[in-house]
């Protein structure tokens, strides 16, 4: 006797899951809300009974593939949706996690929802290397802008970065010691060495008696926590 199919629809957040089901007989009811964790993954598949019949889908989002491969481990037939692709009606403004649950199980056994590509394990990590790699980028970009030519820094004691077309971050210091001990603070998030801060020299010049420059220190710790709550966009 062939097994009536029953569609699961699942709104995905990065910690909870709404869920829908659409039974054989035409009747779509909200399950819930979950937590989206695997334990509770598993135990809403249980509740539903036999998971060959289960047609489960959900969008793709930023949660990724993740519920996927759980889904999949259980056996459950899973498909990630296009989330511009879902059938909207007119005029239906209200949208709530269990109301998407609720139209994802009905679009689903209808045959309306355009399933998307699922990257295997291998194509997901070069993405993952992809986005790191941008992501690194974004942030040495933010610490060429911080310590550029056209700095705070350099503004007020009227010096400039040599080469500022070339400039490299890890490498590129003022020959005058106050800010070359501000820059190296400003370059220490992304990796820089911070030694010019608390070590013997600045530039091979000595350095001053301790204490000197802690008041100095202070305001460019200030001026950092600032810096990084309110960036400056350029």
């Amino acid at each position: 006797m062939e097994k009536k199919l029953r569609f699961l629809g699942l709104d995905v957040h990065a910690e909870t899951i709404a869920a829908a089901v659409a039974e054989p007989d035409g009747e779509v009811r909200s399950l819930g809300v979950i937590p989206n964790r695997a334990e509770s993954v598993r135990k809403l598949v249980k509740r539903l009974g036999a998971a060959e019949p289960l047609r489960a889908c959900y969008e793709a989002g930023p949660t990724g593939y993740v519920l996927y491969w759980q889904l999949t481990e259980l056996g459950v037939d899973c498909a990630v949706v296009a989330p511009t692709l879902v059938p909207t009606k007119a005029g239906d403004r209200v949208k709530t996690d269990r109301r998407d649950a609720v139209k994802l199980a009905r679009c689903h056994r209808a045959g309306d929802l355009t399933p998307v590509w699922v990257p295997d394990e291998d194509t997901e990590a070069l993405r993952d290397l992809v986005r790191a790699r941008e992501a690194a980028k974004q942030d040495q970009l933010r610490a060429r802008r911080d310590c550029a030519g056209d700095s705070r820094v350099c503004r007020r004691t009227s010096k400039r970065w040599p080469g500022r077309h070339s400039f490299a971050c890890t490498s590129a210091t003022p020959d005058w010691p106050p800010p070359a001990r501000t820059s190296a603070r400003w370059l220490s998030p992304w990796g820089a060495n911070c030694s010019a801060l608390s070590g013997p020299s600045v530039s091979g010049r000595k350095a001053p008696p301790p204490g000197r420059w802690q008041h100095e220190r202070q305001k460019a710790k200030a001026f950092l926590i600032r810096k990084n709550n309110n960036p400056r966009t350029e």
